[in-house]
């Protein structure tokens, strides 16, 4: 009985930790990508995407990196934007990049992970996406498409459809303060909304790493190596979880003794694949292009997180050390604070999941 008294203290103070460390920065991103959402037009991104075989792909990923959108999220914004015209290696593009980084995800890896690992996971998300892109529209050249405006309207209150409002005139309909509200409030509630659960239980899952699992028996199969990193490939692909709930868990692998490319491997491939992507992807785009699609994702993951662990090497920096250095900057008063509103912020969106689940 005291064996689980002890263990159910130590998970519990880790998962408290890890939530103090990362709701700051959890914050700051969720703002950043809310703002972000008001400002930047569904229309415009579109028009971006559908002519040439490696510019739109490139700017697909581009236009991913940012916005905060799990990889469930993520599918019918894919499809709009395939519908308003963008071509097959665009929407590959912009369905990697999107769910394997985030304004929010990268404000989280700079308080668990460290610079190198925040720095390293967006600019392997753009790689893996621009291959992945650029395989499909070389071996499927885009052909030009009927362009539906069905995503178009209004982002701060849908006060028109985007069709028959020049955007022009546009820009007169709302204050520079009314769009930076309308995206604080998307933040709280829908960006948030998505991300409540799984980041919380991210953080619980962490918890019950660092408490339970052996030093030993984590560095004895993911200490480091392409075996380790093609293990995590197996882990990561067929399971669901998302960029900002991945985040603690990679921190506490590293905490353990798994290599920071492991965990960046992890980091790419789990936010980015699952068996719903995939079965959505194939009936979306084909089996070729869904092929291409996880390819690209594993061997680009597989080199960029063996780059990252020869820096580390070259660089003589110890990856335990860093992880988590950043929170230590943060205030405590300002810690606690931000878990306070993370907190409140969540009980709408679990209250929501509870009675669905329960109801079915």
């Amino acid at each position: 009985m005291s064996h689980i008294v002890t263990f159910i203290s130590a998970w519990l103070t880790s998962s408290w930790q890890l939530l103090l460390d990362s709701a700051p920065y959890v914050i700051l991103g969720l703002a950043l990508g809310g703002i972000l959402q008001a400002f930047l037009s569904p229309g415009y991104v579109a028009r971006h995407l559908g002519k040439g075989r490696f510019l739109p792909v490139l700017k697909a990923a581009l236009f991913g990196i940012p916005l905060s959108i799990c990889s469930c999220g993520v599918m019918p914004a894919a499809a709009a934007l395939k519908r308003q015209g963008a071509n097959n290696g665009a929407t590959i593009a912009f369905l990697i990049s999107t769910p394997e980084s985030g304004i929010d995800t990268i404000s989280i890896s700079y308080a668990l992970l460290g610079p190198i690992l925040t720095v390293a996971r967006p600019l392997a998300a753009l790689l893996s996406a621009f291959v992945a892109g650029s395989l499909e529209n070389l071996l499927n050249p885009p052909r030009p498409q009927l362009v539906m405006f069905s995503a178009i309207a209004c982002p701060v209150d849908n006060c028109c459809d985007g069709r028959e409002c020049h955007p022009d005139r546009h820009r007169r309909h709302h204050s520079f303060l009314e769009k930076v509200r309308a995206g604080l409030r998307y933040a709280a509630l829908e960006i948030w909304g998505d991300l409540a659960a799984w980041f919380l239980l991210g953080i619980l899952l962490a918890g019950m790493i660092t408490a339970l699992v052996p030093e030993t028996v984590i560095t004895s199969y993911l200490g480091g190596g392409i075996a380790a990193m093609l293990l995590m490939l197996l882990i990561g692909i067929p399971l669901y979880i998302c960029a900002s709930s991945s985040t603690p868990i990679a921190a506490a692998l590293i905490l353990k003794g798994v290599s920071p490319g492991v965990a960046l491997v992890f980091l790419l491939a789990g936010p980015a694949t699952n068996i719903a992507t995939i079965t959505v992807l194939t009936g979306l785009l084909g089996k070729r292009a869904t092929a291409l699609y996880l390819a690209s994702i594993a061997v680009v993951s597989v080199l960029c997180g063996l780059g990252v662990d020869w820096l580390y090497w070259t660089l003589g920096i110890k990856a335990q050390a860093v992880v988590g250095q950043a929170a230590e900057i943060m205030p405590v008063w300002l810690q606690w604070g931000a878990v306070a509103v993370l907190l409140a912020f969540s009980v709408r969106p679990l209250c929501g999941s509870f009675c669905r689940k329960k109801g079915n």
